[in-house]
């Protein structure tokens, strides 16, 4: 038998699966063979925590600049957290600077395959297993091996297929190992098979014990249905950003025809339909009696995913990070605002665009479903985005509101839960994100910190409190430029979307373990409605029944129409920072037009204290570090990623690399 070895720091890192810890705490061992792993039912087990751990998930730990799964080790003092996608588009920055471009973190998962692959071939010969719970478990890996394929799938196009493990043999040519690279078509082919055999044999649910974190057949179609979104779309807009090079006249990038992507969205369809009919799942509370009890649902859903249990299909779990291993996540310290920072050194580092905010909805409810820009202007005005906020000229006409809060106040639910608002109330502080001031004699004061009298005779701060020695009185606009101390907003707005309110969270690296939800009811009714649009198959009127659902669910009253345009304006309000708005653009083929020398756009508030009573103006402006590197860009080339290793693996090369 071909041995495996297992590091158990491998193992634990990003998935604690009930049923194997326990045989994790009792077998404190460095190493393990696969041969003594496999006569246990539990080491079986733990050798599937090992692919669990394995698995391409873009969650908390993903940076899309390095790599998946980075937790801290014992004696290393600081990694680089976990930064998503969101930065890559018109969602939010990095406080301390990001830009639109590629994800390029290369994951190229084929030592993850090659050990799923190993078990696969190894479960026949185990005895202690019948023959139900083989099949089971036989299942459970063709969906991880999957989720791999998929994950280079949507970054290569094809990629070698390799279903069993492949071994080096000395003193000959190896030929059996450079297997070469499948078509596009035919990876993303494998993939939809392998979920849909998997889903055959993955059970329902899992008990407590075997639970929460492995994966169901709900899971497998989930999944499912958002590879074949992702395929059935990059067959119908490949033309939209066309390449030319060996890798596209192999088929190997590109290649596939209409006719390809209505077979693709008819799978998602197919699959997506599985899930809401079968499964049992559904939205969390989905008809709240206000919009506050509609802001506070949404919230709970990514605060607490065990408690929304009905709407989660799969999630991935951290193990205690305050243990030597800290194999948590940073979120919690990382976006929290200045003013509720749990400790750390680094916090505030989630801008929110202004134009995510703007695509919100607000209650009007007339039945467009339009999206609603925040009303900065008397003259409404709202295309006057200005460069450098410290030359805006005030005698424009700015609309004077009464609070910092007061502009967002008829502003979709969902915004409310999704993102930290100026003046909004976060751990019981009122979040104070103000860029400057107007003095009573017009003169200006934008991106430092400095008092002024008020015609009332009260003192004001220009970034709305003093803040001597370095305390954290606000949470907006101080140090811009400065990567190191950067922990403030530069937009006017930041995350609030999985992090824990009612908890105190560590103020350390990797110390939280709140689950991240990976796959949810909303996306697949989101899934259903895109491909039932963009092809014409399924329902049109059940497309429309479940995008009215997740608006509903928001506090909204009206029904709109199912078109293409309110369905993806409901995928970026719904799905914000969970990784899905990078993956749009990019399986769409709408990158490379939204992003030629874009600037993302920002709020900035400031205090007016011409008015007897001071009142607050907002300034539509361009992103800091947008505006200083003049814009930010994406190639169509990064529709695909360069494969790796060409010279010695001898693959075919994606176009321009």
């Amino acid at each position: 038998m071909k041995k495996l070895i297992i590091y158990t720091g491998m193992i634990i890192a990003g998935l604690a699966l009930a049923s194997c810890k326990k045989y994790l705490e009792v077998q404190p061992l460095d190493r393990v063979p696969a041969e003594q792993l496999l006569t246990d039912p539990n080491g079986v087990k733990t050798l599937l925590a090992n692919l669990y751990s394995k698995m391409p998930v873009e969650d908390y730990k993903y940076n899309p600049g390095l790599s998946f799964n980075y937790h801290r080790t014992p004696g290393n003092n600081y990694i680089e957290p976990g930064f998503g996608t969101a930065y890559l588009t018109d969602e939010a920055s990095l406080s301390a600077g990001s830009g639109i471009g590629p994800v390029n973190e290369s994951y190229w998962g084929f030592d993850g395959i090659r050990q799923t692959n190993q078990l696969l071939e190894q479960l026949p010969v185990v005895t202690t297993l019948t023959a139900a719970q083989k099949a089971a478990l036989v299942a459970e890996c063709r969906f991880i091996r999957a989720y791999m394929y998929f994950t280079m799938a949507r970054r290569y196009g094809g990629v070698p297929i390799i279903e069993k493990s492949l071994e080096y043999k000395p003193g000959t040519d190896n030929a059996d190992l450079f297997v070469p690279r499948s078509t596009e078509k035919q990876t993303w082919d494998y993939v939809l098979n392998e979920l849909e055999e998997a889903s055959k044999g993955m059970p329902a649910s899992f008990s407590a014990v075997d639970g929460p974190y492995r994966a169901t057949k709900w899971a497998a179609l989930a999944l499912k249905s958002r590879a074949a979104l992702h395929a059935a779309s990059v067959a119908k807009f490949w033309n939209k950003a066309p390449l030319t090079g060996d890798a596209v006249t192999q088929k190997m990038a590109g290649g596939m025809t209409s006719a390809d992507a209505d077979n693709y969205y008819q799978l998602c369809i197919t699959a997506a339909e599985a899930v809401i009919n079968n499964s049992g799942k559904a939205l969390y509370r989905p008809m709240p009696a206000n919009r506050t009890e509609a802001a506070k649902n949404f919230q709970d859903i990514f605060q607490n995913p065990t408690a929304a249990d009905i709407e989660v299909i799969f999630k991935k779990g951290y193990i205690d990070g305050t243990t030597t291993l800290l194999q948590g996540h940073s979120t919690d310290m990382y976006f929290n605002p200045s003013q509720t920072n749990p400790g750390g050194l680094f916090y505030g580092r989630s801008s929110p665009s202004l134009d995510l905010v703007d695509v919100y909805e607000d209650y009007t409810d007339n039945g467009q479903g339009r999206s609603v820009k925040l009303s900065t202007r008397s003259d409404n005005n709202e295309n006057d985005v200005i460069a450098d906020p410290t030359k805006v000229d005030v005698t424009k006409p700015f609309k004077q509101y009464n609070t910092l809060a007061e502009i967002f106040a008829n502003k979709d639910a969902r915004l409310h839960a999704t993102i930290i608002l100026p003046g909004s109330t976060w751990k019981g502080v009122q979040i104070i994100m103000q860029g400057g001031m107007i003095r009573q004699d017009g003169s200006k004061l934008v991106y430092s910190n400095a008092s002024a009298l008020g015609k009332d005779g009260k003192t004001y701060w220009s970034l709305g409190a003093s803040s001597p020695n370095g305390a954290t009185g606000f949470s907006g606009f101080f140090n811009i430029g400065s990567s190191s101390n950067q922990n403030y907003s530069i937009s006017g707005f930041l995350q609030k979307k999985f992090l824990q309110e009612g908890v105190t969270v560590p103020g350390t690296y990797f110390g939280s373990t709140l689950d991240f939800i990976d796959m949810r009811m909303a996306e697949v009714f989101l899934n259903y409605a895109e491909a039932a649009i963009e092809s014409g198959k399924g329902s049109s009127a059940l497309a429309a029944t479940y995008l009215n659902a997740l608006r509903k669910r928001a506090g909204h009253t009206d029904n709109i129409p199912a078109t293409i345009n309110n369905i993806l304006k409901e995928r970026q309000v719904e799905m914000a920072f969970e990784g899905r708005r990078y993956w749009d653009l990019i399986r769409r083929r709408d990158a490379h037009t939204m992003f030629t020398s874009a600037k993302r756009t920002i709020l900035v508030p400031m205090i007016d204290l011409r008015p007897a009573v001071p009142k607050y103006i907002f300034v539509r402006a361009n992103n800091f570090y947008d505006e200083t590197s003049g814009g930010r860009n994406f190639q169509p080339r990064d529709y695909y990623r360069p494969i790796p290793g060409v010279a010695t693996n001898k693959l075919v090369q994606n176009p321009q690399f």
